[in-house]
């Protein structure tokens, strides 16, 4: 299978800018792909530097040295670590998503509507965006009756399917995975395991953070160990 995402050399370092110009280094020489159609886990403590990796990814922190590749298209290859903000805001619109367990949206809107909108956003018409959002969120187990209302006022556990709904609806070359699972029952767990089968099958790479155990044996093609990228003291 093409390789989809790509991180060659890639190093990070905070600088404690309230701290004296303090720098503390996170990790260095990051060397890994992802192939379409693959689930790829990144495994180490906390503290390790996976979740700053897939922030430099989807462009929240700028790395400091290598290259981050990603596939837009078949002849075009954009080089994420040196992407410029609009650039970057065009890649999560249409290459990269991103699935956390923390649901951020505008007050007053629908759950309904915020499943749907990277749906519309890459051109879908409306009731094709609001039909896939209702099969996921009934697969989800969030009760209809909450579909019109918006997510804020719901439960952590139901604020969580309804960020999973939106996180996999669109069709996005490149997932990334922030513990989707954290705090899900079994049954919803299930049904995030099952999502990320059918997306493989699409042929999307996926990279992943899992903490539990279960899930990742399940959809994990193949775990890389952060600790290897640990900077030279």
């Amino acid at each position: 299978m093409p390789v989809r995402l790509c991180l060659n050399a890639v190093a990070k370092t905070f600088v404690m800018h309230l701290q004296d110009g303090l720098s503390l280094p996170v990790v260095a020489n990051v060397d890994f792909s992802v192939n379409a159609g693959e689930c790829v886990v990144l495994g180490g403590p906390s503290g390790a530097g996976k979740s700053s990796i897939l922030k430099m990814i989807y462009g929240n922190y700028r790395c400091d040295e290598g290259q981050i590749l990603v596939v837009r298209k078949p002849d075009e290859i954009i080089d994420i670590a040196h992407a410029a903000p609009r650039r970057m805001l065009a890649l999560r619109h249409d290459t990269i998503g991103y699935v956390s367990q923390f649901l951020r949206v505008i007050p007053r809107v629908s759950a309904l509507d915020v499943v749907a909108e990277p749906l519309l956003t890459q051109g879908a018409d409306e009731e094709t965006a609001r039909a896939r959002a209702r099969d996921l969120l009934s697969r989800l187990n969030v009760p209809e009756r909450l579909w019109s209302l918006p997510p804020a006022t719901f439960s952590g556990g139901e604020q969580q399917r309804v960020n999973i709904a939106r996180g996999f609806i669109a069709d996005y070359p490149v997932l990334l995975l922030d513990e989707p699972t954290a705090s899900l029952d079994a049954a919803n767990r299930a049904v995030v395991v099952k999502l990320v089968d059918e997306k493989k099958a699409q042929g999307v790479a996926m990279l992943g953070i899992l903490h539990d155990q279960d899930v990742r044996d399940r959809i994990a093609d193949r775990i890389i160990d952060v600790t290897a990228f640990r900077p030279a003291a």
